[in-house]
């Protein structure tokens, strides 16, 4: 037996425009990543190492909202890429800690420069006002639906 309710449009749901832009955004991001051959997952991590003394990776793990294994292998990929490492703690030769190397250091900026570059050419289009109230509300849907993990895909 058919259902006589109306189905909606795929257009009529605000997560289908959300989803829209949030793609075109994302994929453009990555895009300008790949030209430094970083992904966006290794670019939060690197972002989240800059300017702090070495952390612990299950600390990173905690404040991106990450499972310790994920951090594990972005930390791996970053170390064979040479852009942080992995060092014993001094007081504790069991516990590790990951910082950005000086290669990882001086690359953290140019990437910054991409987020920024990508957040204009999508964003720029909006004006003051209008960037402030889509991020108000944005910002306001993550707390209150108690979204805290780092977004890395």
């Amino acid at each position: 037996m058919h259902s006589t309710s109306p189905v909606s449009a795929l257009t009529a749901h605000l997560g289908f425009w959300l989803r829209m832009v949030s793609n075109h955004v994302s994929h453009a991001f990555a895009d300008k990543l790949a030209s430094k051959e970083v992904t966006v997952a290794e670019w939060s991590v690197m972002r989240a190492l800059y300017g702090r003394k070495p952390t612990p990776p299950s600390r990173l793990a905690d404040e991106m909202g990450m499972t310790r294994g994920a951090i594990t292998k972005l930390a791996d990929r970053l170390i064979a890429k040479s852009l942080i490492a992995r060092e014993a703690n001094a007081d504790d030769r069991r516990a590790q800690t990951l910082g950005l190397t000086e290669r990882g250091v001086d690359l953290v900026p140019e990437l910054a420069a991409l987020a920024d570059r990508n957040d204009a050419e999508f964003f720029g289009r909006l004006t003051a006002d209008e960037r402030k109230t889509l991020e108000r509300l944005l910002k306001r849907m993550a707390e209150s639906g108690h979204m805290t993990a780092t977004p890395i895909d």
